[in-house]
């Protein structure tokens, strides 16, 4: 996260090569070794069955998804098809909870209180921008300073090392945004969600994800995913 008031973002559009990135990191799947995704039989049941109701619905518009299960501290890109592409253990807000006060992009870092430290949960498309320092970003909510953006070294919090642990507990620290490894951001996040628009679905915690999204009723029958969801470097 960074300094709420001094947000100076960089709204461009999407370039003309975003879709031709965008297609190549679809691509990289077939030759990405394994050790930093889990294989397909162990990702969420509810994860997957989420992503089948979002091309059932159309909810995605046609655009490549993310879902961000904040329990697991996970995320998974989907293509528009609901086909997996890759999944990595991200950090997200330090407090449990589904929606920041109204008022916390406005706020310095040090009047945002812990129980404060909220991942909204939501259906945000995705925005290229830059941070206060010039840092590439994804924003995904702009007015509440919510974004996904690269592991940062924050002093004292070991963030690198919180996504290589095996635990999850651990995972929770940010402010509220959602902080990735490097390697994954620029492989995949970058090209398809920064240089073209995508969707990402941040699923609740403290209460049913119909409730937020009425399209996941479970209509669908949760499908097999053939293929193994492909590591990142």
């Amino acid at each position: 996260m960074f300094d709420r008031l001094s947000i100076h973002a960089s709204r461009s559009l999407a370039t003309a090569m975003g879709a031709a990135l965008c297609a190549l990191a679809l691509q990289a799947q077939a030759s990405t070794p394994s050790g930093m995704v889990p294989p397909a039989s162990e990702t969420s049941g509810t994860v997957q069955q989420f992503a089948q109701d979002v091309v059932r619905s159309a909810d995605a518009e046609g655009r490549t998804f993310g879902v961000i299960d904040k329990p697991s501290a996970t995320l998974w890109i989907f293509d528009a098809q609901g086909r997996p592409v890759a999944s990595s253990p991200v950090l997200v807000g330090q407090a449990v909870g589904d929606v920041a006060p109204p008022d916390i992009g406005m706020r310095p870092l040090s009047k945002v209180k812990l129980h404060e430290k909220v991942t909204n949960a939501g259906r945000f498309v995705t925005e290229a921008g830059s941070n206060h320092k010039g840092e590439d970003i994804v924003w995904l909510d702009y007015n509440a300073a919510l974004s996904m953006h690269r592991v940062r070294n924050v002093p004292g919090e070991s963030r690198t090392k919180r996504l290589q642990t095996p635990t999850v507990a651990d995972n929770r620290i940010s402010f509220g945004c959602v902080n990735i490894p490097a390697s994954f951001y620029d492989r995949y996040i970058d090209p398809l969600f920064s240089r073209s628009r995508g969707v990402v679905y941040v699923l609740p915690e403290t209460k049913p994800i119909a409730s937020l999204f009425p399209f996941a009723d479970g209509s669908v029958p949760a499908q097999a995913v053939a293929q193994q969801i492909p590591a990142a470097r």
